[in-house]
């Protein structure tokens, strides 16, 4: 009885998929905003809302099943990679941005939130998709962001069953693993720059 009432009270208190949405941009923006904000602190504030194993798992689909473990592993660590120094340069470089709110819609487990992103005056409607995850404390978790109707998981999705059908999965591994050296190259490159702009300023 104790046990439920419990677990009640923690499923009543978890934050909704509209809230973590919420929570996690505004952590983002808190954190780029931050003086000598870098790439490596904004990929660890994505960590904590997007779910880029997930991602990882649903783009690489059906091929995901006959996979090891190891090569599991290597492809989810590949993906994050190149994946969180995207986003986080992406952010670096965006400046202050407005964020209006939409729909939260529910639908067996998972969930839609819709948002539109001002920067300079442009309206970026951006939808973010996720799912309730049983894994560790649980909660609602990103797994695709969808900007202007194109999806994230989607356009990899595709990209991942063409280079499987014409390389294979060690194909597709290496592949990713080039991308995620030149993106994380680019982020570093991008840090350097704003360190030396700070440097010259102090």
């Amino acid at each position: 009885m104790i046990a439920s009432l419990v677990a009640v009270t923690l499923l009543a208190a978890a934050p909704g998929p509209l809230e973590v949405v919420r929570s996690g941009y505004e952590d983002v923006q808190a954190t780029a905003r931050a003086p000598g904000a870098t790439v490596d602190q904004l990929s660890a504030a994505v960590d904590k809302f997007v779910d880029f194993e997930e991602l990882a798992r649903r783009a690489l689909g059906e091929t995901w099943e006959t996979i090891t473990p190891a090569q599991r592993k290597a492809f989810t660590r590949a993906m994050r990679g190149m994946l969180r120094a995207f986003y986080a340069e992406r952010t670096l470089g965006l400046g202050e941005a407005e964020v209006q709110y939409g729909q939260e819609l529910l639908e067996e487990g998972e969930a839609r939130v819709s948002t539109v992103v001002v920067v300079q005056g442009t309206r970026v409607p951006i939808d973010y998709r996720l799912y309730k995850s049983t894994r560790k404390a649980g909660g609602w978790r990103i797994y695709d962001i969808v900007t202007n109707q194109v999806s994230l998981l989607e356009d990899y999705r595709t990209q991942f069953r063409q280079l499987v059908a014409t390389q294979g999965f060690n194909g597709l591994l290496s592949t990713l693993k080039k991308k995620q050296a030149q993106v994380e190259r680019a982020a570093a490159a991008r840090q350097a720059r704003e360190d030396a702009r700070a440097g010259k300023k102090q």
